[in-house]
């Protein structure tokens, strides 16, 4: 059975058959030990950690701006790069959705995700979408 994978550092999906990762170095570890070939389905949220949420706050929400200087923490774009990288050495592509909250932060990581796909004459079909979920951490 094909796995799915959710990047968010504090939401957590009711539907538990999603696994959880929490950050860069935890989605990373994660889709390297499942292979990307068992994965249907990752969802990717942007910021994951204070600075970027700080950066939300100052002037993504208020300028519609994202400085990614501002951020010292690696964020879903990180992931999405690092993704692309893995398509790009020849490991199967996979879906991707977003659910991130910020709107540019998604733009930028849906136009890396499509723009490839447009290259390589694959759908374009990474978008936003809402995953339900809850505040709760996972204890494991």
């Amino acid at each position: 059975m094909k796995k799915y994978i959710y990047l968010d550092d504090v939401r957590t999906p009711v539907d538990k058959n999603w696994i959880v990762v929490r950050n860069y170095d935890e989605f990373v570890n994660k889709v390297t030990e499942i292979g990307l070939e068992n994965i249907e389905l990752i969802s990717l949220d942007h910021d994951l950690g204070e600075t970027a949420m700080q950066e939300w706050y100052r002037n993504t929400s208020q300028n519609f701006t994202l400085d990614y200087k501002n951020i010292t923490e690696k964020t879903g774009m990180d992931c999405t790069k690092w993704l692309v990288e893995q398509w790009m050495n020849g490991q199967p592509v996979c879906h991707v959705m977003i659910h991130s909250a910020n709107a540019i932060g998604s733009g930028n990581m849906m136009g890396y995700i499509n723009n490839y796909k447009h290259v390589n004459k694959m759908k374009q079909d990474c978008e936003r979408w809402v995953v339900p979920f809850t505040m709760e951490t996972i204890i494991e």
